[in-house]
């Protein structure tokens, strides 16, 4: 079946059944075959083919009627009462306001692919779409709610709820969530909405932090932050004026700015000196490595790897070779061996 085609003077739809594998249309009587049966008039095509042509103008929407038993499956073009000036017909006028086609073979699996077609159509798909957005936001709403109790169940526990993996496991996301994330609408736009904010991004990031060596890139922080929140995001803008504020706070995390421009938040315990020793070792043991390859022996990103890999080459700890085959960091010898 095929929708879409047009002819002069008007848009049509043109169904054509014979392509289509154990297709059977139905039409008015007066058509080669037409047959009368109780609940119509209808027109068996097998084997031949055969072409209906619908204006657009005339179809509401298309649905399809799964089989049954003694049943076939069926696809129904659902029309408009016709008009005053239509063309004469085999029919001046029939109480139905559709047509059936009868598939056999599986044959409406081609068939339904077809979308409604039309300005009603459209319109039928627009507010569908609406309806399940609507729908999808009350049942994110649900779950944010369940959430936040569930998460004041945990944190009245003060631990694990149970030893079993799974429910360990759920407990470790549901710690992820913030049961009343700060907001304009609380706090209002300026500086004391940053400075709350920030408060609460250092109760919430100070545990992830931990788990990644101390530091995270502002991307990762975006995410991990807006994941939490549900339906309150947050702006970047907002994030980054929250981010400048946790030194000025005395919050135990610092956002800092890297030579390249990649910002990234660390925790203020972080050993920078520590970090840079380690990537020497890393890098001693293996003789040399690209930022790639030393992002999958530390466990971190490629931008805070290579962000670790420059600090200890400015610190003089190692030296590059910067070739067609990329960026390779390599100990350096006149500082080990001297």
């Amino acid at each position: 079946m095929g929708l879409g085609s047009h002819l002069p003077g008007a848009a049509v739809a043109r169904v054509q059944l014979a392509c289509l594998p154990g297709a059977v249309g139905a039409a008015p009587v007066g058509w080669p075959g037409a047959t009368s049966r109780p609940q119509g008039l209808t027109v068996k095509v097998r084997l031949m083919e055969c072409c209906i042509a619908i204006p657009l103008s005339q179809i509401v929407f298309i649905e399809e009627q799964a089989a049954g038993i003694g049943k076939s499956a069926k696809i129904v073009v659902h029309l408009h009462p016709a008009p005053s000036n239509k063309e004469p017909g085999p029919f001046q006028s029939s109480k139905y306001s559709y047509i059936k086609l009868s598939f056999k073979e599986h044959g409406q699996i081609e068939a339904g692919r077809i979308r409604a077609v039309g300005i009603v159509g459209i319109e039928r798909k627009l507010e569908e779409k609406r309806k399940e957005t609507d729908k999808n936001i009350s049942e994110a709403k649900e779950m944010v709610e369940l959430s936040k109790s569930i998460a004041n169940k945990i944190k009245e526990k003060q631990g694990d709820i149970t030893e079993d993996e799974t429910i360990r496991f759920k407990s470790y996301l549901l710690s992820m969530g913030i049961a009343n994330p700060v907001t304009r609408e609380t706090y209002g736009s300026g500086t004391h909405y940053h400075m709350q904010l920030a408060k609460q991004l250092a109760g919430i990031l100070q545990a992830p932090l931990e788990e990644r060596g101390g530091i995270m890139s502002l991307t990762e922080v975006y995410c991990l932050v807006n994941r939490a929140r549900g339906l309150e995001l947050l702006s970047p803008e907002d994030l980054v004026n929250a981010c400048k504020m946790l030194v000025a706070l005395k919050l135990p995390l610092r956002l800092r700015l890297f030579d390249s421009g990649v910002m990234v938040i660390e925790l203020q315990s972080h050993n920078e000196e520590e970090m840079v020793a380690s990537a020497l070792d890393t890098v001693s043991e293996k003789g040399s490595l690209t930022a790639e390859e030393f992002a999958k022996l530390v466990g971190m990103s490629v931008l805070l790897a290579k962000e670790r890999l420059l600090l200890a080459e400015k610190m003089g700890h190692l030296c590059r070779d910067d070739s067609v085959e990329g960026l390779r960091f390599y100990p350096n010898l006149f500082m080990t061996q001297s």
